[in-house]
C-alpha cells in the first residue's frame, strides 16, 4: 500500500503540494518554485485557487495562528473561516473577550455583542 499523502503550502507562491507524510528524520520540505520552506497544513486541506488573493490571505492568517486542517477518523478539520470578513469578525471577538485568537478563528458562530 502506498504511503498516505498530506498537503503542504507555499504562501508566497500561493501553491499547494501533496507529499508523503513527514517522518521523524525527514528534512524540511522546500517549494519547487521559490525554495522557501513549505508549511504542513494537514490532509483535509482544500487549496483555494491561485488567483484568489483574499482566500490565500485568509489562509495565511489561519496558519500564522497555528490552525491546521487535520483529518480525524470520522470527521474533517471542523469549521475554518473562508473570507477576510469572517476572520476580522472573529479576531474582533477575540480582542473584545480575551479569547485566544486560535480558538476564536475556529468558532462556527461568533456570539452577538450589543455593546
Amino acid at each position: 500500500m502506498p504511503p498516505a499523502k498530506t498537503s503542504y503550502v507555499c504562501i508566497p507562491c500561493r501553491a499547494s503540494y501533496k507529499q508523503p507524510r513527514p517522518g521523524p528524520h525527514d528534512h524540511p520540505r522546500k517549494c519547487p518554485r521559490c525554495t522557501a520552506l513549505l508549511t504542513h497544513v494537514g490532509s483535509a486541506f482544500a487549496p483555494p485557487r491561485r488567483r484568489d488573493k483574499a482566500a490565500w490571505r485568509t489562509l495565511s492568517v489561519l496558519l500564522h495562528a497555528g490552525i491546521s486542517f487535520p483529518m480525524g477518523c470520522s470527521t474533517g478539520p471542523g469549521y475554518r473561516p473562508r473570507t477576510l470578513a469572517e476572520v476580522r469578525e472573529r479576531m474582533a471577538h477575540a480582542r473584545r473577550t480575551g479569547e485566544p485568537p486560535a480558538r476564536a478563528l475556529v468558532r462556527r458562530e461568533v456570539p452577538y455583542n450589543r455593546w
